[in-house]
């Protein structure tokens, strides 16, 4: 209840358009700064690469103020697709401040988290009619504000649930050296996979789109979906700390009920994995058996991975 009383008052505050700044950063503006509390800011950056203005949630360390000539890792947290709509939807740069203790368990970590949005159905991507082109919005524009906003040094860990997992994994491959480690929860870092693909298609037809709006179709634009598929650049993730997890999509306790989703996710999931292994490439999985896809299950993740993560983010 916490939670859900500051995203309506961060949401308020926004529209009422209270704190307006300006940055630049390759064009970008930030339009709107609010505070929450000493450790939690929202920025609303208007951004050429989208063509609107999207938001971006910080987290900073408890003791951020009280260290003023350190200069903290970056730690990447990128939301999911549709999972919020079903109720009372949530926007989606604060999908991870609502569903899980993110605040709690960053507080003693010395770590900047960065949650930008990330358009439900966008993919972390330039979508075939050149916007909105999210994946430059969030390695260039975001980047660049948050590097001259807050004291952050340039070692950077990403992770992300359901498409967000995806884009952990395109990012790291299509952007080598920008971050240390990659995590995907309940991701699809194979689409050419014939359900993985099928899946990206609905979940865009559900939202409006045409289902071949965001890369052609997979058959005659083979090449686009090829160039954005983590599955057909694995040696480009080589040096990059890689950590993978999925359920089987079945409930705990109902071996009869699957949850399609995160069938899709692991099929999609361990393809990406034996390829990796296939090519001697190191990758951490977490194929924990019974789970859907669903927020307890990446709460859990992030938890189980942070290990890893922050080794990547030399804190271990």
């Amino acid at each position: 209840m916490r939670r859900l009383f500051r995203i309506a008052t961060v949401l308020l505050v926004v529209a009422a358009g209270v704190t307006i700044l300006s940055a630049a950063a390759e064009g970008a503006r930030v339009v709107g700064e609010v505070r929450i509390d000493e450790r939690t800011t929202d920025l609303a950056i208007d951004s050429p690469s989208l063509g609107t203005t999207a938001m971006v949630r910080v987290l900073v360390p408890s003791n951020y103020i009280a260290r003023p000539e350190h200069s903290f890792p970056q730690l990447w947290l990128l939301n999911g697709c549709c999972a919020d709509q079903d109720t009372v939807p949530t926007p989606d740069y604060l999908g991870w401040a609502a569903h899980t203790d993110v605040e709690e368990f960053t507080a003693d970590k010395d770590v900047v988290v960065i949650m930008p949005a990330g358009g439900y159905a966008a993919f972390y991507s330039a979508w075939r009619s050149g916007k909105p082109d999210w994946e430059t919005f969030h390695t260039t524009e975001v980047r660049q504000v948050i590097e001259s906003r807050f004291r952050v040094n340039q070692t950077r860990a990403v992770a992300g649930l359901s498409t967000g997992g995806y884009g952990a994994m395109a990012y790291a491959f299509r952007h080598k050296g920008m971050f240390a480690a990659a995590a995907s929860y309940s991701g699809l870092p194979n689409t050419l996979l014939p359900t993985a693909a099928q899946l990206i298609q609905l979940i865009l037809v559900r939202q409006g789109h045409g289902p071949e709006d965001l890369w052609g179709s997979q058959w005659r634009d083979h090449t686009a979906w090829s160039a954005r598929n983590p599955f057909d650049h694995v040696d480009d993730l080589r040096g990059t700390a890689l950590y993978v997890s999925s359920g089987n999509g079945r409930q705990a306790g109902n071996p009869w009920s699957t949850d399609p989703i995160e069938a899709a996710a692991s099929a999609s999931s361990r393809t990406f994995t034996d390829r990796l292994r296939l090519r001697g490439i190191p990758v951490t999985v977490d194929y924990y058996g019974d789970g859907t896809h669903s927020w307890p299950y990446w709460e859990r993740e992030l938890r189980t991975s942070w290990p890893f993560l922050a080794a990547a983010l030399k804190l271990a």
